[in-house]
């Protein structure tokens, strides 16, 4: 691999709104990505749609148009496609940065160089797990693929966010047995307004069985042991299994950088107008800028770090206000 300008890791809105940025001031940066342009929307559902609203979705001032009110995933992803394709971006996917100075492809590992490394790799290829046996099972899955394969299987969701009752109640459409397991004793205000009711009225009516307060100690092929507040376990059957509890930034890929981040919140030092790490050359941009606290910061409001990261001191600073006036209600 040649020496680059600027080198941007992951090719999701973030990454591609950075390359944007570099690319209308006269740079030409290479986007690397360790899956497919968008990875992280292409693991979304099938069908998904989108809680935004398109607008906020936009980068680089390319109208996203959708047939709805608000766009799908199949709809996104054709329009990040395009917008790449509108300016011209060199996208090299399957391509992972597993080191200031090295990527993994298919064909084996290369050596890089350049003159500005900036990391908009998101979360969404990491995982929280629960740490129990039996979690690296087959039929473990931690990504929520799609409802109709569950009919008239038992399936137990582990979590209590937005993703994990999302999925609750597709399963239960989809004809599956589903019972939702969530540590909580009650479940959290950021809950979609109109997904509450909904779960509540079919846990209500019998129809999704729910254990608040639980803890999953063992999956098995057959079923999930979980254990309740007061210490008493429970076998639930199980052929399907989603543990929906969340996701972090690379922390990893930050030590083998050198990038110092605070070991509690993962929240990486940075300069905050600039975005650059303690490395010098280094940037961080979108989701990663916030650590564990990985709801902070999403599309709508990381795709103007680019601007923050290539601009000057002017457009950082209306970069900022249009950063700040960006906020999301609670259960959003």
């Amino acid at each position: 691999m040649p020496h680059e300008p600027v080198i941007i890791a992951g090719a999701g809105p973030i990454g591609l709104a950075c390359a944007i940025s570099a690319k209308r001031r006269g740079i030409d940066p290479l986007v690397i990505d360790a899956g497919a342009l968008a990875n992280s929307i292409v693991r979304y559902p099938i069908n998904m749609t989108f809680f935004t609203t398109p607008e906020r979705l936009e980068i680089g001032n390319h109208p996203l148009v959708c047939a709805g009110a608000k766009a799908t995933r199949e709809e996104a992803l054709k329009y990040y496609r395009g917008v790449a394709r509108a300016e011209g971006l060199r996208v090299r996917a399957f391509t992972k940065l597993i080191g200031k100075n090295e990527v993994e492809t298919q064909l084996g590992r290369e050596a890089i160089s350049w003159d500005k490394l900036v990391l908009a790799t998101g979360y969404f290829d990491h995982v929280n797990t629960l740490g129990v046996p039996g979690e690296d099972l087959p039929h473990v899955r931690h990504y929520f693929d799609e409802a109709h394969l569950s009919y008239g299987q038992d399936v137990v969701v582990i979590g209590g966010k937005n993703s994990a009752v999302e999925a609750a109640l597709q399963l239960f459409r989809a004809g599956a047995r589903v019972t939702i397991v969530y540590r909580g004793k009650a479940w959290p205000k950021s809950v979609k307004y109109w997904l509450r009711p909904d779960l509540e009225n079919r846990i209500k009516a019998g129809e999704i069985q729910a254990r608040l307060g639980s803890e999953v100690a063992l999956i098995t092929d057959r079923d999930v042991m979980v254990r309740g507040a007061l210490g008493n376990e429970e076998r639930i059957p199980a052929s399907r299994v989603y543990p929906l509890i969340g996701f972090h930034p690379d922390f990893e890929l930050f030590k083998r950088i050198g990038i110092a981040f605070d070991p509690a919140s993962g929240r990486p030092a940075v300069n905050p107008d600039t975005l650059e790490t303690s490395v010098p050359g280094v940037f961080v941009a979108g989701s990663v800028t916030g650590g564990n606290k990985i709801s902070e910061i999403f599309i709508e409001n990381g795709r103007f770090d680019g601007e923050k990261i290539f601009g000057s001191s002017s457009e950082r600073r209306r970069a900022q206000d249009l950063y700040e006036g960006i906020r999301r209600e609670t259960g959003e």
